[in-house]
């Protein structure tokens, strides 16, 4: 792995996790695969990332859109994690963000993803917020979750584009406010399983991709969907390995 290799606040696809702020290396519990209708959006259906879950691209001319998106992404060079550090993103999960679908709501980010992504999502008595339960599909392993707040780590909220890698990628340079933007967008937020989300770290497409092979090529159509949101060039490396995920 690059030195670029730093835990990232992360998450996985369900509807009422409450997570840690770190990644943790504990796998969620699963159950048999989820049937096709319960796997989420199609990226090329959410280009917004309001709409829940991530679900895979199989037709050709899904695939073929795909890539097409993935090759209007710029390429660079990484530049150096000097001075890199999560604070830079602004307080982990803040709904105090402008320019996002879901800023200023009276909920957390990390909450307003569970809710997003979980089915039969329970809240914490009296708030409309808090989300306590839930199941959720993780397009990352391919499982259905159930998930509780007991259990936080089961389910993190992955950054499909790292913060760290956003930070080498450019971000470095960016105002405060536009990096916290980019770490509470939730185009760049899937809650998915802890062990996945801390196998990832601050990880590109070419050093690490979903263990579902089914779901890759939405996920780097997803990378890419950030990555010409917030015009942040990837490496030439992970370039050629997200077309070769829809090719």
């Amino acid at each position: 792995m690059r030195a670029r290799r730093t835990a990232v606040l992360s998450v996985a696809l369900l509807p009422a996790l409450v997570l840690t702020g770190c990644s943790s290396g504990k796998s969620a519990s699963t159950d048999a695969a989820a049937p096709s209708a319960a796997l989420g959006t199609s990226p090329l259906q959410n280009p917004d990332g309001t709409r829940p879950g991530l679900a895979p691209l199989t037709s050709a001319a899904d695939r073929a859109a795909g890539r097409a998106l993935v090759a209007k992404v710029r390429t660079a060079a990484a530049g150096p994690k000097t001075g890199y550090d999560r604070d830079q993103f602004g307080p982990a999960w803040t709904d105090n963000v402008d320019g996002t679908p879901l800023g200023h709501n009276n909920c957390d980010t990390r909450n307003d993803l569970l809710a997003r992504d979980g089915r039969s999502v329970q809240h914490k008595d009296g708030s409309a917020c808090t989300v306590t339960s839930m199941t959720i599909h993780d397009p990352y392993t391919g499982k259905n979750v159930q998930w509780t707040k007991a259990q936080a780590t089961k389910i993190q909220i992955d950054h499909v584009m790292p913060l760290s890698y956003d930070w080498q990628q450019g971000a470095a340079k960016w105002d405060k406010a536009k990096r916290v933007r980019i770490a509470n967008d939730p185009l760049n937020l899937i809650p998915a399983d802890g062990s996945q989300n801390a196998a990832k770290g601050d990880s590109g497409p070419a050093e690490w991709l979903p263990a579902d092979a089914r779901i890759r090529c939405a996920y780097v159509v997803r990378f890419a969907q950030v990555s010409l949101k917030y015009d942040l060039p990837v490496t030439p490396a992970d370039k050629q390995a997200m077309l070769q995920q829809c090719a």
